[in-house]
This record gives structure tokens, C-alpha cells and sequence, in this order.
């Protein structure tokens, strides 16, 4: 066994010397660069940035060429003659034409104004060959779908918020990765001090052992407590390789969460955090002031009023516009085309309101109306639920760090405990039950520290998360800018 246990350590030394040693601030460094949580939020943030980059272009005036080369047509066709009879005639003819846009979309009145500029080219070869022009050099369009609905006032007030929520989220999201990694760190953490704890155990329930069989043998000590000794180093090895299988689990999962080259980690225990006072209206204004969850709120609301105002624009009465001025020209000499143009204009008012419906328009209006107050009850009682996550979180706060100072004394006291516990029982003051006792509650404080270390840590991340507020550095979170190209 001596053997063994010299071998043991030989081994353990060489693989600290091949660790990777990180700490929580460090790991959370790495997190935050290369987790797969990261990368997904990247993509996400990215389609959010295009999503409004294509909102602003939208109301920037856009350039367009469309041509048609060619269109060949060989058929015959039905045509109407002046005296409004149908007759068929062939057609054998190749046709060109392009045509030059500028477009703007008024946010002001909900439509769009363009200027264009069109030529057009026919070439026939039936029932004798000729080719004739036109062309349109300018002209003034304006078209609106609706007069009693604005879409583009709507977008103006939705799409900005949008945004701001998208940035918001980002910035929560990455402090959830924050929190992601504070428990995989643990995890690894205290499977490492349990493996260790569990190796110390053995080696000490190991000498013991081999203490107690020399006292045997002097009788000076019962046959059972020999066998009870025994039975604590099975145990105790029984307890080495549940302790080695867990730490390869937490050791995979953390390093496959930061998307290292090895699974050999060496954590080191974080210290606590420097004192700070957190208040619950402290908190609640940070969460208001920069949480992406108030945003979301006054943009659902706006949502709902969008489909009430679409519905009311459009439900009884509907009503389009398309205005045209310009001039053209047309010929069969390309020369004379921009000679003594022909003025061109047209205004197209269209109206539609319903006679008979059976109520459909009432049952429209009413549905988008019943939606409207379900968003704001829900928004209600979501407020209600954002505000009481927040207050309960900092009142537990106000605690942990009592709970943690506990935990850590009582530690200590049990440490203590039991090397003075292993001391008398060397010298035979105490029975083997009552060392085992002092070392199962020596091990339950380790590990209850550790336990209470962790919930310190994490419940420091999800108060940042919640605020997103630094209250050490005292300062709003903020992450840098991410340009996509």
C-alpha cells in the first residue's frame, strides 16, 4: 500500500506540473471570447444589426435600373380593333427596354415619391419590317397604399426599440455566460477539493489502519474496531473512484464550455468579493434604467396599437393614391424623340368601403382591441413579476455574505476538530466511531463552504444580470461595440 500511494503521488505531481491554471475572472475572459453560447449570440446580435441597418436604408433614397434584353415574340394574337370588334393579327417583333428610378419612401405620409426616366425600342419584322421609339425622359410618381395608415410612422417608433432591446439582450446575455461559467468553475472546482479530500482520506484511513493492526496484535484493541478500521479504507477507495469519475466529467464540461486544448485544469478558490452595499431601490432603478425587459414592454405595446391602427385604416373605409406627371415622346426616328414632348399626367383615387359584411370589420377590430388589453394585462403582471425577482434577489443577497462567513468558520472548527480527533485516537482516548464521525463532519463543512462559496459567486452574476449593473466598480455593464462588415 505504501508503494501504491508513493506511486499515487509521483503521478499526481506530474499531472499538476501539465495543468492549465485559470482562475474564475480568467475563465469567464474565455467564455465570453470562444463558448459556444458566445458564438451563438454573435450570430443572433449580427442578424439584429443587418435587420436595422436595412430599417435605415430603407428611408434612404435608392437608385434602380431594370431592362428587359430582349423579349422576342412570334405569335398570333387577339387584338381590338377602333370599332371595338376583336380580330387576330400576327405579331413578329423583338422588344428593348430600361428604365432609371429614384425612390423615397416619405415617412411623413406613408408613401413612396419617385422620379424615373424609360426608353423603349420594337423592332418588327411582319407584316413588313420597321422600328419605332419612345421614350419617357422624366417623370414624377407618387403612390400610397393606404391614406388612413401610416406603416412607415409605425416603423419609425418600433424599429429603433428593436434595436435597443437586441443591445440590451446582448449585453444580459453575456453576463448569463458569466453565470454559465461561474457553475461549470464550481463544478470542476469541487470535484477537485472532493477528490482530494477523498485521496487525503484514504492515505490517512491507510496509516491508521496500519497503526491500529500493530495495536491489535498487542491487544489493545478489539477485533471489531480493527474491522470497522478495514471498512473505512474500502470505503475510502470506493470513495477515490466515484470522486475520479466526477472530476473527468466536471473537468470535460468546463473545458469544452471555454473550448480548451486539455482537460487538465487547475482552479484556484476565488476570494470573496470586497464589501458593497446593494439597496433594493438601488436596484430596481439600475434594472429599469438599463434592462432590455422595459424596452420589450413599450415596444409590445406599441405592436398591439400598430394592428388596432392597421385595422381601423383599413377596415370600413380604404382608401389608395397614384399620382403621375411627366412628359414623353414617341417616333420612329431615335433623333426626333426628344423634340416637342407630350405632356403626360394621371391621378388614380381609389376607394373601397364594405356594404354587407355580417360583421367581419366589427369582429376584425374587436380582436385586435381584446389582443391590445391581453398585452398590456400581461405586460402588467410581468412588470409585477420583474420587480419581485429583483427585490427578493436583493434581499437574499443582503445575506449570503453572513451565510458564507458562517460556513467558512465552521470549517475551520471542524478541521481543527478532527486532526485533534486523529491525535487521541493514535493515542487511544477515542474509539474509531467517534473519528469517523469528526471526519464525516469535517468533510459535510468542506463541502458546505464550497456550496456556499459558489452560491455567493453566482448570486453576485445574477444580480449583475438582473441590474446589469457592476456594483463593485460601481458603474453601468456596458461590452464594446461589434461592427459587422
Amino acid at each position: 500500500m505504501k508503494n501504491i500511494i508513493i506511486t499515487f503521488f509521483c503521478f499526481l505531481s506530474i499531472q499538476v506540473f501539465s495543468q492549465q491554471q485559470i482562475t474564475l475572472k480568467q475563465a469567464i475572459a474565455i467564455a465570453q471570447e470562444k463558448s459556444p453560447e458566445y458564438k451563438a449570440l454573435i450570430n443572433q446580435n449580427q442578424a439584429s444589426y443587418w435587420r436595422y441597418r436595412n430599417y435605415k436604408a430603407g428611408f434612404l433614397p435608392q437608385l434602380r435600373l431594370q431592362a428587359t434584353l430582349p423579349q422576342y415574340r412570334n405569335s398570333v394574337n387577339r387584338i381590338v380593333l377602333d370599332d371595338g370588334s376583336d380580330d387576330f393579327r400576327r405579331s413578329n417583333q423583338i422588344r428593348f427596354d430600361g428604365s432609371i428610378s429614384l425612390n423615397q419612401n416619405i415617412a411623413l405620409t406613408g408613401g413612396t415619391i419617385s422620379v424615373s426616366s424609360q426608353l423603349e425600342r420594337i423592332d418588327r419584322f411582319e407584316p413588313s419590317e420597321s422600328t419605332g421609339f419612345a421614350v419617357i425622359p422624366f417623370s414624377l410618381n407618387y403612390n400610397q397604399n393606404s391614406l388612413l395608415y401610416n406603416p412607415f410612422k409605425w416603423q419609425k417608433k418600433i424599429e429603433p426599440l428593436l434595436y435597443e432591446e437586441a443591445k440590451r439582450e446582448f449585453i444580459e446575455r453575456m453576463e448569463q455566460i458569466s453565470l454559465n461559467t461561474s457553475r461549470r468553475y464550481f463544478a470542476l472546482l469541487k470535484s477537485q477539493i472532493q477528490a482530494k479530500i477523498a485521496k487525503s482520506n484514504l492515505s490517512n484511513q491507510d496509516t491508521l489502519f496500519q497503526i491500529s493492526k500493530g495495536r491489535f496484535k498487542m491487544g489493545k484493541i478489539a477485533e471489531n474496531d480493527l474491522l470497522q478500521i478495514e471498512l473505512s479504507v474500502l470505503n475510502s477507495e470506493n470513495e477515490v473512484i466515484t470522486n475520479e469519475i466526477n472530476l473527468k466529467r466536471a473537468s470535460q464540461n468546463l473545458s469544452r464550455y471555454l473550448v480548451l486544448d486539455t482537460e487538465n485544469i487547475l482552479l484556484s478558490t476565488p476570494k470573496e468579493l470586497s464589501t458593497f452595499t446593494v439597496t433594493v431601490e438601488k436596484a430596481l432603478e439600475e434594472a429599469k434604467t438599463n434592462r432590455k425587459a422595459v424596452i420589450e414592454f413599450r415596444r409590445r405595446r406599441l405592436q398591439a396599437e400598430q394592428d388596432v391602427a392597421e385595422v381601423k385604416g383599413n377596415n370600413k373605409l380604404s382608401m389608395s393614391l397614384r399620382a403621375n406627371f411627366g412628359i414623353s415622346q414617341q417616333g420612329n426616328q431615335f433623333n426626333t424623340l426628344f423634340d416637342n414632348f407630350n405632356q403626360q399626367q394621371s391621378v388614380v383615387l381609389s376607394i373601397g368601403m364594405p356594404i354587407l359584411d355580417w360583421g367581419v370589420s366589427k369582429s376584425r377590430k374587436k380582436l385586435v382591441e381584446a389582443n391590445k388589453d391581453l398585452v398590456n394585462t400581461n405586460i402588467k403582471i410581468e412588470q409585477q413579476e420583474f420587480e419581485q425577482e429583483i427585490y427578493l434577489h436583493v434581499l437574499n443577497w443582503q445575506n449570503q455574505r453572513n451565510f458564507l462567513e458562517t460556513t467558512k468558520k465552521a470549517q475551520e472548527i471542524a478541521l481543527k476538530r478532527y486532526e485533534i480527533a486523529k491525535k487521541r485516537f493514535i493515542l487511544g482516548k477515542i474509539t474509531i466511531t467517534d473519528l469517523n464521525i469528526a471526519l464525516q463532519e469535517q468533510d459535510r463543512s468542506v463541502l458546505s463552504y464550497l456550496n456556499s462559496l459558489e452560491k455567493f459567486w453566482n448570486d453576485y452574476y445574477i444580480l449583475r444580470r438582473l441590474t446589469l449593473y457592476d456594483f463593485v466598480k460601481n458603474k453601468k455593464i456596458e461590452v464594446k461595440d461589434i461592427i459587422y462588415d
